[in-house]
């Protein structure tokens, strides 16, 4: 045998045992996720105008993020993409690919004790997620990924297992615990862990920061993109869940961008704000930087969202302000409440890319369809291929012809948000269907209506209850409604231990 001759053969058999190796490499898959930030907290426009293309509103001059309006033009935002109207049934969502009514996270996590209140649907889960639990983490754990959280959890309360997210799939936890808001964004503060005043939340697990002037938004990037660098070393694929304690209060000012904002005429609460914005949106870019940067973008895919809608201090519960032009903010039955920012790209278009080509995202798409936290997780193991239990019932159905920029004719219209708790709110359901959107109140209270009806392309700011002129829609609505919720087993409100369900007019 010649040389070349055995060159060639060995040329061959490289190419035979590594080419199909390299095809298997799974795609990096990045959830962005951020606290209370609502669709209009954001540079990005995503609300339609009357052409049906994206409008900006006031509030979109006023926040500044330029890393988003990068990513948006990337990939594709959603107009119509929702949230539960609290933090902790979104996570839930997201972990599971269930409703709310169905996994029963139906409140906000107090870390001590149960937050049922009063009336509330009593066997509520307020322990959350388990290590029995179908999560996300774990299924794609079994399909060849190494899982990473960090950032905020509120997977469950104090000493229980949802508390460390190591118990629910996650090989490695970086700053997640039982806590909803931080102590301190301040690294000067030690997050919370050097101040009596604010020890009570006290971030977890990053110690090499504390005495120093690190943002804590910085500081979980820093992190994450360590992160990134040990998977990439090791050649295994990630899946890096970064979900941000910002914006929730405290609003603390991120010096990094306070001037900003120093001229403007609003409160200082607002301006802070303002800036946990700008510090989340730097996370971003510094992230997207990162993977660029090692190679990675062409095989790396970023879902970025909100976990509920606006807790910004620019309006009250009910009224127009915190999400102009919509109405209401965070723990609100209106769109305020429960609209999110949802943006998804592949961090560089690359058309000989396997994945890309399996899930090809539109760069610079608008998609006009209802999407939810829930449909994530399809999404994301359709996308990974991996293998979910024959029995763990999933609510949410994949984005992924969505993303490709056209209509999925086959997907269902609807969002149904379930919340059998008193808030500024109180024990409401509401089951958006078409452009038709129902507020349903379980338990009667004054100058409340129990039905209340909303044609959102009509009246998108929901300013004109139609409920008493289309009681045949509100029947219909109510029905539904009804029958999804029985679908999903969920809990109702109780009075005197007697649980109340939906009355149909």
């Amino acid at each position: 045998m010649t040389a070349m001759l055995r060159c060639l053969l060995c040329s061959f058999w490289v190419l035979v045992l590594v080419a199909p190796a390299d095809a298997a490499t799974k795609p990096n898959i990045i959830v962005f996720l951020v606290d209370d930030m609502g669709v209009m907290d954001t540079s990005v426009p995503f609300l339609p105008g009357p052409d049906g293309n994206p409008k900006a509103h006031p509030l979109n001059d006023w926040y500044r993020t330029p890393n988003m309006e990068r990513l948006a033009a990337r990939g594709t935002r959603f107009s119509d993409f929702y949230a539960h109207t609290v933090c902790s049934p979104t996570r839930a969502s997201i972990m599971t690919g269930q409703n709310s009514a169905r996994h029963r996270v139906t409140n906000f996590i107090s870390p001590e004790q149960k937050n049922t209140g009063a009336n509330g649907a009593t066997d509520w889960r307020w322990t959350e997620l388990t290590k029995q639990d179908v999560t996300l983490p774990k299924v794609l754990s079994r399909a060849g990924y190494r899982t990473i959280h960090v950032g905020k959890a509120h997977f469950g309360p104090v000493d229980h297992e949802g508390e460390e997210p190591l118990n629910l799939g996650f090989d490695f936890n970086i700053a997640g615990c039982a806590y909803g808001q931080p102590g301190s964004y301040f690294g000067e503060d030690g997050y919370g862990n050097l101040n009596p005043k604010r020890k009570k939340r006290a971030v977890p697990g990053l110690e090499k920061y504390h005495k120093t002037d690190t943002f804590l938004t910085e500081a979980l990037t820093i992190e994450a993109k360590a992160a990134i660098d040990r998977s990439v070393k090791d050649d295994q694929p990630f899946f890096l869940y970064l979900a941000h304690y910002a914006v929730h209060s405290p609003f603390q000012s991120d010096k990094r961008f306070a001037g900003n904002y120093e001229s403007a005429d609003r409160k200082k609460a607002a301006k802070a704000f303002a800036t946990l914005i700008e510090g989340m949106d730097k996370s971003l870019g510094d992230l997207m930087d990162h993977v660029e940067a090692r190679g990675i973008a062409n095989n790396t895919v970023i879902f970025f969202l909100g976990d509920n809608g606006s807790a910004s201090p620019l309006g009250s519960n009910g009224n127009i302000g915190s999400s102009a032009p919509l109405r209401g903010k965070k723990g609100s039955q209106w769109e305020g409440g429960i609209r999110v920012p949802f943006i998804a790209a592949w961090l560089k278009q690359d058309s000989a890319n396997r994945w890309q080509r399996r899930m090809p995202i539109k760069a610079g798409g608008f998609g006009r369809q209802i999407g939810s936290c829930f449909d994530l997780f399809p999404t994301i193991t359709d996308l990974a291929e991996a293998s979910l239990p024959s029995d763990h019932l999933v609510d949410g159905h994949s984005l992924a012809k969505l993303l490709r920029g056209g209509r999925d004719p086959d997907r269902l219209e609807y969002f149904l948000s379930h919340f059998p708790h008193p808030r500024a709110d109180k024990h409401f359901t509401t089951y958006r269907e078409g452009d038709w959107k129902l507020i349903y109140h379980h338990l009667r209270q004054d100058n409340v209506p129990r039905y209340a009806l909303y044609h959102l392309k009509n009246d998108p700011t929901e300013s004109a209850d139609v409920s008493e002129q289309n009681p045949e829609t509100v029947k219909r609505l109510t029905q539904s409604m009804a029958k999804l919720l029985i679908g999903h087993d969920a809990l109702y409100p109780s009075v005197d231990g007697r649980a109340v369900k939906p009355i149909i007019p």
